[in-house]
């Protein structure tokens, strides 16, 4: 099956609702698209292929919009082998076709694909433009957004921006629009946070163009319920590092279930008493990458962990490493640790937090030892208190 998105523009692309994990690593409750993207004019002009896992259903649904033509170029805007496992495929069945691509891709598909292509390759740069009949794109080149290699086409003619990675989000393209930016938050902040001057970058590129429709390569076709202005205002504070929401996201790694999670949800109803939104997530239990959503949707945090192997419990390393990697910046954070013959988490939170860029930590440093009891319940009252 195929979609129209204008009377030239076909969406060709493929949800997979089975895919359980993007990355071998984010949940996906709801499966992955992955899209692509038919320009039907006097030249035709595939714009990217998808994951070899869908190739088949991608295939037919590109012969079934085609209706008998034979197509002219694939732009290729982005390797990742979820957007050009399948470009092999589409080269056997379309031999006649031509690869736009940048130079770094160019050299990319060299290193994925054990046939020759180059003499199918034609490079692109930013600036250059290709004319298909009626349509025209422009390339703009987006590095490190997420990857070094990637371009962007403006299609000036439809004022469609095909945006790569960039604007997507995890889950199948829905019949009905959902809410595009708790899934696009959780997509962005773990994927592509961590180049926020190079989305920086790009946002100033594109606010040249008259932009009508954003396609990306996951997820919907924008805009969606919201103007184009919301998508782009999100992306504009997620790439400088900008609390969105007022809140403290607290975040707890408990070896038993018992004291420190206690003390995480105690915290929590605490703040919540106060009017303040303090969503908990379970990083041993529930999806660590929905923690590193809050931790950069809201303005503040509480890290809650026990100490382990006088040193710290391990899942809170690898989410503290997480926010490193991905730039976490701009925020306040409170830290409560749990050790009851020999505390050394908080320690090491704090060493850790203290190397982030503009953090300020929340004083006191509260100690729970076993479970939670009056002494440490009047610690974390203090630190209410500080956080408020």
């Amino acid at each position: 099956m195929f979609e129209e998105i204008t009377k030239d523009i076909l969406a060709v692309g493929v949800n997979d609702p089975e895919i359980k994990l993007f990355e071998n690593q984010y949940e996906l409750p709801e499966g992955m698209a992955y899209n692509s993207y038919l320009i039907m004019d006097e030249k035709v002009c595939l714009m990217d292929s998808v994951d070899l896992d869908v190739k088949d259903e991608w295939l037919n649904n590109v012969k079934e919009a085609l209706n008998g033509r034979d197509i002219d170029y694939i732009v290729v805007q982005h390797m990742e082998p979820d957007h050009s496992g399948s470009l092999d495929a589409i080269i056997k069945a379309y031999p006649n076709i031509r690869i736009k691509t940048s130079a770094q891709a160019a050299k990319l598909i060299g290193d994925f694909f054990d046939e020759d292509y180059s003499d199918k390759i034609d490079i692109i740069k930013e600036g250059d433009a290709l004319s298909l009949g009626s349509h025209e794109l422009t390339f703009v080149a987006a590095p490190m957004v997420h990857w070094p290699e990637v371009i962007m086409s403006y299609d000036k003619t439809a004022k469609v921006l095909f945006s790569a990675d960039a604007f997507g989000k995890f889950g199948v393209r829905e019949s009905e629009p959902d809410d595009w930016a708790c899934e696009a938050r959780r997509y962005y902040f773990n994927i592509v946070g961590k180049y926020g001057i190079q989305v920086q970058n790009l946002l100033k590129k594109v606010a040249a163009f008259d932009i009508e429709k954003i396609l990306a390569l996951h997820g919907p076709y924008l805009p969606q319920n919201e103007e184009l202005g919301y998508y782009l205002d999100k992306y504009q504070k997620w790439s400088t590092y900008t609390p969105e929401d007022e809140g403290v996201a607290v975040i707890f790694a408990s070896i038993h279930g018992q004291g420190t999670k206690q003390a995480a949800h105690y915290i929590s109803e605490q703040l919540e008493a106060k009017g303040i939104k303090a969503p908990v997530t379970d990083i041993c239990n529930d999806d660590m990458h929905e923690g590193v959503e809050d931790a950069f949707r809201y303005d503040r945090m509480v890290i809650c962990a026990s100490s382990y192997d006088a040193d710290l419990f391990t899942p809170m390393i690898t989410f503290l490493n997480i926010l490193r990697i991905k730039n976490y910046q701009n925020r306040k954070v409170g830290i409560i640790e749990n050790g009851a013959w020999g505390p050394t988490a908080g320690r090491i939170m704090k060493e850790t937090v203290s190397g982030f860029k503009n953090v300020e930590i929340v004083e006191p440093m509260v100690t729970v030892k076993g479970t939670l009891k009056d002494d440490s319940r009047a610690a974390i009252d203090e630190l209410v208190k500080a956080l408020v």
